[in-house]
């Protein structure tokens, strides 16, 4: 599967996959709604430095991983569906912590308190996209269209990119941040609802199981690729720590547009490396862009790149790890790719808050270091060591 092509087959898209397509985008708008909100309540209503808010934002990341060694006992001895809508479930308690925070307005909740719910959130965020994505959603695909489900169903998420904050930034600075945890309430209890409309068929547990592993969680031999992978995301983190506006997001959703148009046409038989180089080349762009000429069709342009370069770099690096997979180990790939993106994003835009505060040249100074580290050590090394260790 040398070829840049991914093809798309209308028989795929079948009443389930929709569903669970839909509740994968649900599920991580749920999330993505916070991050030009809560930074913000955390500063001017909780009163926390900006080091504490960039170290909440930080947790997250760490809780991502937090159940991930008991992914693959958890859908081998339980009903895998139902694991999945438990972590939602809990991810809802997790929001419901926040909403209950904010109902104490006479009071300045405890920073301890803000870091056991954001490690909670990424726990259950994690353990709910990793089971849905690299479960739920293969399960509901034939065999020979799983690469296909994969691809397809990582877009959804990946709307949430744009889709979340937008929601969020419209609902905070038009209504208040009542209004964005009920969206984000709202957004998780109808992924419940369209997960619940699946039907998924019994399977006998199995007998040889281990509660501690890393199937279904970490691809032990993707290191370098998760490691490039998490610098570029780390970079998009920063960016959206500048406090980005509701139009910001709308034009990178415009920029996803592109991307799907680009890999049909553009990219469709260029060469395997050609997505992610070009990837890179555009990040850099609208970095220089956004620092050297602060034009108001920047702000037009820049994020029209920049979703450009999001979808473009993102669906390939997928499709490597699934590359890179063997053929049991297709959910740990995808929940391996999950991984470095959310957790890079999450450290980025913790990094933002705690080192780059109002402090806009630095942070982006910062991005074109780390853009220039992981280009060269995409070029120079992570295509080479993939070529020689893919598995399909």
């Amino acid at each position: 599967m040398n070829t840049q092509n991914t093809p798309i087959h209308v028989r795929l898209w079948h009443r389930d996959f929709w569903l669970l397509s839909l509740a994968s985008l649900l599920l991580s708008i749920s999330v993505y709604v916070f991050i030009p909100s809560f930074p913000v309540w955390l500063l001017e209503t909780e009163k926390l430095t900006t080091t504490e808010v960039g170290i909440s934002l930080g947790a997250f990341a760490l809780g991502l991983y937090l159940f991930g060694f008991f992914c693959s006992w958890l859908v081998q001895r339980f009903r895998r569906n139902s694991v999945c809508i438990l972590s939602i479930a809990a991810l809802i308690g997790s929001v419901s912590i926040l909403y209950y925070i904010q109902g104490l307005k006479s009071e300045l909740v405890e920073f301890w308190l803000i870091i056991i719910q954001r490690l909670l959130l990424g726990a259950t965020f994690g353990l709910a996209q990793m089971i849905l994505l690299s479960t739920l959603v293969i399960d509901a695909s034939e065999s020979y269209r799983r690469t296909e489900a994969n691809h397809s169903a990582a877009w959804f998420s990946r709307f949430a990119v744009s889709l979340g904050p937008i929601m969020g930034y419209v609902l905070f600075y038009y209504k208040n941040f009542d209004a964005v945890l009920l969206a984000s309430l709202f957004c998780a209890a109808s992924s419940i609802l369209l997960i619940l409309a699946v039907n998924f068929p019994f399977r006998t547990p199995s007998d040889t199981y281990h509660i501690v592993s890393t199937d279904r969680f970490f691809l032990t031999n993707g290191i370098p690729l998760y490691v490039n992978m998490m610098l570029y995301a780390v970079v998009v983190g920063l960016l959206m720590s500048l406090g980005l506006s509701d139009r910001f997001y709308a034009c990178i959703m415009a920029g996803f547009l592109l991307a799907l148009v680009a890999q049909r046409i553009v990219f469709r038989d260029a060469d395997l490396k050609s997505e992610i180089v070009t990837g890179f080349i555009l990040m850099m762009m609208v970095l220089i862009m956004i620092y050297t000429r602060p034009l108001p069709v920047v702000w037009y342009l820049a994020p029209l790149l920049m979703g450009l370069s999001i979808g473009i770099v993102c669906s390939r690096f997928l499709l490597f790890f699934i590359k890179l997979s063997k053929h049991c180990q297709r959910g740990t790939s995808q929940s391996m790719c999950f991984l470095g993106w959310e957790s890079g994003v999450a450290l980025g835009l913790g990094l933002g808050y705690a080192c780059f505060f109002n402090d806009d040249k630095g942070n982006l100074i910062m991005c074109m270091i780390l853009t220039v580290v992981a280009f060269i050590m995409y070029n120079y090394y992570t295509h080479k060591w993939f070529l020689a260790h893919k598995n399909r």
